[in-house]
């Protein structure tokens, strides 16, 4: 039974309506951006992120990973890198024309949706750059990783168990990671405006935020 099958066969008349109406990039999109930010520490596969309309920045990746399959593209997710003082973020990737775009569950407004514009995957992670911001206001993006395609995870049953995605996280640790900043970059950085980082915390889940531990004076 191929992975849509298996899908598809779990999913009430209401429930296939939805997912048929999700027919574009942005009405994936749309649809992410009405579900509540999950601040829980494990992971829900598509089919409870649709059942339960709830879902972090991994649940969301993953489930317009599936929708987008459902619309005939390879079902990819990569992971956005930040330094220590922040906690990654999983974009689900689509192609058309030969540019690249992003669909996106996050706790900030910036780091979400990105139209298909982008020649290269560097240029689509550096467009992020400005909203990746941790609370107390630094940008802290470094790095991405190759995208990763889950179709391999079609035999443990990804887009309708939970089981498997503890996998899928691990091999996101393990695949190659492309750097984007310098030492000096880094060093040279400013704060975030207050204007951006407000505009960036609108409507956030507080209980969702990474806090990295405060330096000490």
């Amino acid at each position: 039974m191929s992975v849509f099958s298996q899908f598809d066969r779990q999913l009430n008349d209401s429930e296939r309506r939805l997912m048929a109406g999700l027919d574009s990039p942005f009405k994936i999109q749309a649809f992410l951006d009405e579900l509540t930010y999950s601040a829980d520490p494990f992971y829900r596969c598509p089919l409870r992120v649709l059942r339960e309309r709830i879902a972090h920045c991994f649940d969301g990746a993953l489930f317009a990973a599936a929708a987008l399959r459902r619309l005939g593209f390879p079902p990819l997710v990569l992971d956005m890198l930040p330094n220590e003082r922040d906690d990654d973020h999983l974009l689900a990737l689509f192609k058309i024309e030969g540019h690249w775009g992003a669909i996106a569950k996050s706790n900030f407004s910036g780091l979400r949706f990105r139209e298909p514009i982008h020649r290269t995957l560097r240029e689509l992670v550096l467009s992020y750059f400005e909203q990746y911001y941790n609370v107390e206001g630094e940008k802290t993006l470094r790095g991405y990783t190759r995208p990763l395609n889950l179709t391999a995870y079609d035999r443990f049953g990804w887009m309708t168990s939970d089981e498997p995605l503890e996998r899928i996280a691990d091999r996101l640790d393990e695949i190659p990671r492309y750097w984007l900043l310098s030492k000096q970059m880094v060093e040279n950085l400013a704060p975030v405006d207050r204007r951006t980082y407000q505009a960036g915390m609108l409507g956030v889940n507080e209980k969702g935020l990474f806090r990295p531990v405060r330096e000490k004076p």
